[in-house]
């Protein structure tokens, strides 16, 4: 299943990186290999992907006409990537135990530190950076500097997200997915899932997905507690991210070591 540079290299021109075009429903398509164990995964306001790949210690750029640059480099654990409106690019080192400060330009600073095992990276809607974290099994929020816990109790988070109403999604690798009301219940979702991973993703509409790292599928969350899954045949799925036209999915495979695009089905 794996592509080969070739087949990667026409995709990705002749669907000038294929954002806007349309397949049938749930097609995955190969847009990129060797991509090292990519986990976070973003985009700019210019449309260019950045992509966190863990097992190389780096950031990969795909511009638009899916030219790749390294971005940066020489990185410890590379794990969660989240881009700022204002451009400004985060992302955490999962053996550090911090996060990062990236200018446009490729600058680095260290944003925070004391984390345990930081994974996947979102923003709220009130635009403050929301942290899994892994070992304390919780999510915090960042601001200013300072850390707010936000969820607590569970099951060794490792990405989340917060639904239009104001409640929150939280892929849990310990096992299931929490959807968090804002009432404050709570349901434990994803039965459907082996191993939720870091990859989850939200639509301007709400909807929710979530890749099943432990096994092969993409999956939406259905907010009564259960999901369906929209694509298959994966070598563990771990990135995930919504084109910025919200007409596809693209998620980063840790077996094939590639980036495939999935329709957004209706």
């Amino acid at each position: 299943m794996k592509p080969n540079r070739r087949t990667v290299l026409a995709q990705a021109i002749a669907l000038s990186f294929a954002f806007s075009g349309r397949a049938s429903a749930a097609t995955p398509q190969p847009l990129f290999d060797k991509v090292n164990s990519a986990v976070g995964m973003d985009f700019d306001a210019r449309g260019n992907l950045f992509v966190a790949e863990w097992g190389a210690g780096r950031i990969s750029r795909f511009a638009p006409d899916g030219a790749r640059t390294t971005f940066a480099e020489g990185l410890s654990g590379p794990s969660g990537l989240a881009i700022a409106p204002d451009g400004a690019i985060f992302v955490a080192s999962y053996s550090s135990d911090l996060i990062w400060r990236f200018t446009p330009e490729g600058e680095r600073s260290t944003y925070v530190t004391g984390l345990a095992t930081p994974a996947g990276l979102s923003f709220d809607r009130a635009g403050r950076l929301m942290v899994a974290n892994r070992r304390s099994n919780e999510i915090l929020t960042v601001e200013n500097g300072a850390l707010t816990s936000v969820i607590k109790g569970l099951n060794t988070p490792v990405g989340a997200v917060q639904t239009p109403d104001g409640g929150f999604v939280v892929s849990n690798i310990g096992g299931g997915v929490t959807i968090l009301r804002p009432d404050g219940t709570r349901v434990e979702a994803g039965g459907e899932f082996n191993t939720p991973g870091p990859g989850i993703t939200i639509t301007q509409t709400g909807r929710v997905f979530v890749v099943d790292y432990g096994g092969t599928t993409v999956r939406e969350i259905l907010m009564d507690g259960g999901s369906r899954a929209v694509a298959d045949g994966f070598s563990s799925p771990v990135g995930l991210v919504i084109t910025p036209d919200q007409s596809a999915l693209l998620t980063a495979t840790w077996g094939e070591r590639a980036v495939f695009r999935i329709p957004l089905p209706s």
